[in-house]
């Protein structure tokens, strides 16, 4: 049973959530424009003990809190690990009220009619249990549409939904996220067909059954409105997906409803090298705009 206060804040809080849940494969590119190179260091380990300092220097901010922070998504090693002597969900909550969630889908399967479908998640139900019992709100799970294939998008929200399922028999909101590949030439349609298939399969959920999306941000602005209010959907959230901040802010405000959860565009212009002074300034100034856009519809 999802926690009421947790629950309010991610119906109705004024903020966004930060993504904040880069896994082995993109951590390498996470650390780089943080300022931090790889031959800084020699091992797996150490690779994700420095993006989890990094990581803990961002939610430790003065900055970050949940007056403007609703969420934050977490990657199952910083689950595991600690900020500050307690458990990273619970710091999070605790210290910052600002709702956690956790990342579960553990990469992509290679490209088929025109989309890339999550590969399967050993050991989930385990995954989720722990999660459970460590506070965590929610997951995140994400998949790609690289073409407009009725087909393709239909499969992969189909996919979306069942692992969605799976997650709220724990008791777990999940955030559903079909990214559409923000370089395709048929962008606009394949959002129209996304559209029709989440629609579909909100429409299908139990009476009481919410679930959360996180999706691109169209090309038509509002596209998404019908999902910001179908009684089924507790939020929709955007991606920046490639857009720098300032136009991913820019499209975000345009589209009522809809908050941001930014993971690139959060940390774009942090480095290791600031000062507390410098960096806890910078991202107090992301912050402000990415919450500002959220707020704006």
């Amino acid at each position: 049973m999802a926690d009421p206060r947790k629950t309010e804040q991610m119906t109705s809080g004024a903020g966004f959530i930060a993504a904040l849940d880069q896994s082995g494969g993109s951590t390498p590119k996470a650390l780089r424009l943080y300022g931090v190179e790889e031959s800084e260091y020699s091992s797996e380990d150490e690779m994700f003990d420095l993006i989890h300092a990094m990581r803990t220097r961002i939610v430790t901010s003065p900055a970050f809190n949940g007056d403007r922070v609703v969420a934050a998504i977490l990657f199952e090693q910083t689950m595991d690990r600690e900020i500050e002597g307690k458990p990273s969900a619970a710091f999070l909550w605790e210290d910052k009220n600002v709702v956690p969630f956790l990342k579960i889908d553990k990469g992509l399967e290679a490209e088929a009619d025109g989309v890339r479908m999550m590969k399967p998640i050993p050991g989930l139900d385990a995954t989720l249990e722990r999660a459970a019992k460590l506070g965590i709100f929610g997951t995140k799970e994400r998949s790609v549409i690289d073409a407009a294939s009725p087909s393709g998008i239909k499969a992969i929200v189909d996919q979306q939904f069942d692992l969605g399922n799976q997650v709220l028999a724990h008791g777990l909101i999940p955030i559903i996220e079909p990214e559409v590949t923000i370089s395709i030439a048929d962008k606009a349609e394949a959002e129209e067909i996304l559209l029709a298939e989440l629609t579909r399969r909100a429409d299908a959920l139990p009476e009481g059954t919410q679930v959360m999306l996180k999706l691109t941000l169209p090309e038509q602005a509002n596209l998404y409105k019908p999902l910001v209010d179908h009684p089924a959907i507790m939020r929709v959230v955007a991606l920046s997906g490639g857009y720098s901040r300032d136009e991913a802010n820019a499209r975000l405000a345009q589209n009522t409803g809809v908050i941001a959860s930014f993971s690139r565009a959060l940390t774009e212009g942090l480095s290791a090298g600031q000062s507390d002074a410098e960096f806890n300034a910078t991202l107090d100034s992301t912050i402000d705009g990415i919450y500002n856009a959220s707020v704006a519809g």
